[in-house]
């Protein structure tokens, strides 16, 4: 029997709350001494969100409010700057799950409510005692000995559920060794936050220089602001475990907000590169803004006109090869100091612009850029030429022997331009070959690419001719 007694006296002692229970404190951004946000490429950032908060000796149940929608709660680290080790983490709940009318009533299943109804006549309001049975695609209620469905009148609710929030919240339970004020830090990875590197250029009326200058654009979908934030970016390909990550609801397009006086320093990290904005920034929620990375004057580029080939036509009869090929136009520049760049261009869009007579800048093609080290070359296939167009047959194909294949090709370029062009013809070609005939010299751009360099008189046209030996 005492052991029952002691068996029973457990049993009440846990379902009844703890004596003492600590009551919750809540930290807001108005307790933030800074924070520092490091956003990645790929729909990734790590904050770091410094705060004053008052803790008791003993147990303590800290709500860190306005943290990020978004936050990956695994990631969350809290720690004492001030007092380091004063405090040991027992437990930390992430409550995402904000509050809204349709969230409220799902927590109420199975629970009761009062509904109000006001008469259309008298206006005189009646209360009724409601039990909610359910809430999926609209609200079904038991009122006395009656099933309604519909909004019948006002809900009123007594309380508000504890894990529904007005603010995305981290709830940590803690037991601190120390009373009093401490800064603490807590750091965590986020998704919501992205970032990508935007560049306008602008071609002189010869085609021979360009104006670039580059902008960084921030995103924050994350589901808070980041007021005054320390700004880092990191270019480059970080490896991930891929997850799935908790994605807001979907806002509506954000305005672009520019701040072309800040400037960006940037050093080498590991194998990436950091970016840091010199000075702090505010990233408001549902919102995009853009800082000037770099402004280049005049860097030299060199244009390209290049006509493509393909590698299957030297296996097989293929005689007529098309009346309109199209000639491809590239521009491409040194990212070098003595051009007035030299420093790691992030992976981005380069839109390219030029004058037309009249002084307006026209668009004339984009290209995207893979993450660029200092001192390589950019090039940007901008479209493909008007006026310059080729024409391709084949005109002679034997075999020799059971894999040798001999073939001829001619290729007409047609200018339709005032002025002379150069076209670049680069011809992928298969196994190990031979040229064996020629109306223009080759160069070996590679072990299986012949490229001529051919030039085209204005309103003229140019024909080159060439015979190979192929043994796959």
């Amino acid at each position: 029997m005492p052991l029952h007694r002691n068996i029973l006296a457990l049993a009440l002692a846990a379902a009844l709350p703890a004596a003492g229970a600590a009551e919750e404190r809540r930290s807001t951004l108005a307790d933030q001494q800074s924070v520092a946000v490091t956003i990645y490429n790929e729909d990734l950032a790590l904050i770091k969100d410094t705060r004053r908060v008052t803790l008791d000796a003993g147990r303590n149940v800290l709500a860190l409010r306005e943290v990020s929608a978004q936050m990956r709660p695994e990631t969350a680290q809290l720690r004492s700057l001030s007092h380091p080790g004063s405090f040991t983490l027992l437990e930390q709940n992430f409550d995402f799950d904000l509050l809204t009318p349709a969230k409220l009533l799902e927590k109420y299943v199975g629970r009761t409510v009062r509904i109000v109804r006001t008469h259309p006549t008298t206006g005189a309001e009646t209360i009724e005692t409601a039990q909610v049975l359910s809430a999926n695609e609209g609200v079904v209620l038991r009122i006395g000995d009656r099933i309604e469905t519909g909004m019948p009148g006002r809900i009123v609710y007594d309380d508000v559920p504890a894990t529904l929030r007005d603010r995305p919240t981290l709830v940590t339970h803690l037991e601190s060794r120390r009373a009093g004020e401490q800064t603490v830090e807590l750091s965590y990875l986020t998704g919501g936050l992205a970032w990508q590197a935007d560049y306008v250029a602008e071609l002189n009326a010869a085609d021979t220089a360009l104006a670039l200058s580059g902008w960084v654009t921030l995103t924050n979908r994350s589901g808070t602001a980041y007021p005054n934030a320390r700004l880092q970016l990191v270019a480059g390909d970080v490896n991930r475990v891929r997850e799935e990550l908790r994605y807001a609801t979907t806002r509506a397009a954000p305005v672009p907000e520019a701040a072309r006086e800040d400037a960006v320093r940037q050093e080498a990290l590991f194998e990436y590169h950091l970016y840091t904005l010199a000075r702090p920034t505010t990233l408001a929620d549902n919102q995009t803004k853009q800082v000037a990375l770099l402004d280049a004057a005049s860097v030299p580029v060199a244009k390209e006109l290049v006509l493509q080939g393909q590698e299957y036509y030297y296996r097989t009869a293929a005689r007529d090869l098309g009346q309109k090929h199209k000639v491809a136009v590239y521009v491409q520049f040194e990212n070098r100091e003595k051009s007035g760049l030299g420093m790691p261009l992030p992976k981005g869009i380069v839109r390219v612009y030029k004058k037309d007579r009249a002084g307006n800048a026209q668009f004339v093609g984009e290209d995207r850029i893979d993450h660029t080290p200092k001192n390589e070359r950019v090039r940007l296939r901008l479209g493909d030429a008007f006026d310059v167009t080729a024409r391709k047959k084949q005109t002679d194909f034997r075999k020799n022997g059971e894999r040798a294949f001999e073939s001829a090709y001619e290729i007409a370029l047609s200018n339709a331009k005032r002025e002379p062009v150069t076209v670049i013809v680069r011809e992928p070609v298969p196994g190990d070959w031979r040229m064996l005939e020629q109306s223009h010299p080759h160069a070996k751009a590679s072990a299986g690419v012949a490229e001529w360099r051919v030039t085209v008189p204005a309103e003229g046209t140019t024909t080159l001719r060439y015979r190979v030996l192929v043994q796959l």
